[in-house]
């Protein structure tokens, strides 16, 4: 038996998945290297494959997930963009829900584009950089 605490950090792990997964499907294709990408986040977050499965495999219509904090809401930025360079195309679409979730998230939409230019030149942030880049977000597109 798990703990109300324990049950509310799979949750936010879980919603956290759902956001990512809503992303891959935002062209209406989940292509291969997304899904691995999916599962590699899973994996970091502590889920198990069937947990990721399940995921994948739910039609279910979810509301977009908002987390708490300015450090949960960068970090799922970061796993959003990684899933947009996932497959190596960047869509129309995939930006278009980009920019729904930063709106969402009570960001400027300019910091899309921001992320976008930073990753698409192969400057994946190492965790002091994102740190930077989380300081650096809040003060310029909250």
């Amino acid at each position: 038996m798990i703990g109300f605490f324990e049950h509310q950090y799979l949750s936010f792990k879980k919603n956290h998945l759902r956001n990512l997964i809503a992303l891959a499907k935002a062209d209406g294709n989940l292509h291969p290297d997304e899904e691995k990408m999916i599962y590699k986040i899973g994996d970091k977050y502590g889920l198990k494959d069937r947990q990721v499965a399940s995921l994948l495999r739910s039609n279910k219509k979810t509301d977009l997930y908002v987390p708490d904090s300015h450090d949960e809401k960068m970090d799922q930025l970061y796993d959003i963009v990684m899933m947009v360079y996932a497959d190596g195309v960047v869509e129309d679409s995939e930006i278009e829900f980009c920019e729904e979730v930063v709106e969402k998230f009570g960001f400027k939409k300019e910091i899309v584009s921001w992320l976008i230019k930073i990753f698409d030149e192969g400057n994946v942030p190492n965790p002091n950089e994102w740190g930077e880049m989380r300081e650096q977000a809040q003060r310029e597109f909250l």
